[in-house]
């Protein structure tokens, strides 16, 4: 298991290892999310709404509660 520490201020380092996987560098915005059992999602956010553009429209349609599976 990696770890880290939050610091006085309330801030944490992200450790080497987790940067390498998400190739993280630096300005990387991290998403948190608590989920309602108690554990912390943090997701890098690596794909700007830019890049989106151009991709095809989709007949799919998902709902709500599919998107959403941790919610009660």
């Amino acid at each position: 298991m990696i770890e880290s520490r939050i610091d006085t201020w309330g801030r944490t380092t992200v450790p080497a290892a987790v940067r390498k996987t998400l190739g993280a560098k630096p300005g990387t915005r991290l998403a948190w999310h608590v989920m309602p059992d108690g554990y912390v999602l943090v997701r890098a956010k690596s794909t700007s709404i830019l890049e989106l553009a151009g991709i095809p429209k989709s007949d799919v349609t998902v709902d709500i509660e599919d998107m959403n599976p941790w919610r009660d």
